[in-house]
């Protein structure tokens, strides 16, 4: 008899419970869906370092910033960086890449590049990959082709280690390889450059967090040597303060 009571209570309700289920799970807030691949545009800007340098060969501002717009699979990627000396811009470019998303963490990209200093602006084509690597490493490989057949290649590679759920320590390294050498831009042939480095930062929000570090950056091969003969440093250590922030 009970049996019979709960089967006929089952059916009386199941249309109600029916007609309460979405057809569409997107639509349902409780179940949190979302549409795989959406097509709206996006966009991220992160200014990565935003930072005042003091060392021995320099004090001056210093500027990596990053972002992209687009889809989930096509984003129209940019990059700008600069550093400035005693009140002189010495370094600065930026790229404007397409970037095609080919797996989960990785993307290929595509465009160009436009350096500004040191030297006569000059202009590459530039080919590379990025994406986070296994154990959260995020990596960004480059190669670029300029005129008279100049060629370069840029590795970065940093890691974010939490010291606590504010405090977060991010080691940086980067280097740069050059072909061919040319003096008028203050580059030799071979390993031309690496920058070793780690900042501190603490996030009172995930969008804005101050930081101090400490970098050691260095010229080697022809274009040190090319650095010995304008009288400059080869390089050395360099403490930095400054700000990271995202929106």
């Amino acid at each position: 008899m009970r049996r019979t009571l709960a089967l006929l209570l089952l059916l009386a309700t199941a249309p109600a419970a029916i007609a309460q289920t979405p057809t569409n799970p997107h639509e349902s807030q409780e179940l949190g869906g979302h549409t795989v691949h959406d097509q709206a545009i996006n966009y991220y800007v992160l200014f990565d370092q935003l930072e005042w340098q003091t060392g021995e060969d320099l004090n001056g501002l210093s500027i990596d910033t990053r972002g992209w717009v687009g889809r989930d699979r096509d984003r129209l990627w940019f990059r700008a960086e600069g550093d400035g000396s005693k009140g002189r811009v010495e370094e600065a470019q930026t790229h404007l890449l397409y970037g095609r998303q080919i797996s989960r963490w990785w993307d290929i990209v595509g465009g160009l590049r436009q350096d500004f200093r040191p030297g006569p602006a000059q202009t590459w084509a530039a080919f590379g990959i990025q994406g986070l690597a296994p154990y959260f490493f995020d990596m960004e490989a480059t190669a670029y082709i300029g005129a008279s057949g100049r060629t370069h290649f840029r590795f970065e590679v940093e890691y974010e280690l939490l010291l606590t759920n504010r405090l977060i320590a991010q080691p940086l390294f980067e280097t740069e390889i050059y072909g061919k050498s040319d003096p008028e831009h203050h580059f030799g042939a071979g390993l031309a450059t690496t920058d070793l480095g780690v900042r501190f930062r603490y996030e009172f929000k995930r969008e804005f967090a101050p930081y101090v570090g400490v970098t050691w950056k260095n010229k080697w091969g022809e274009t040190a040597d090319l650095a010995r003969a304008k009288g400059d440093k080869t390089g050395g250590a360099r403490f930095v303060t400054g700000l990271r922030l995202w929106f």
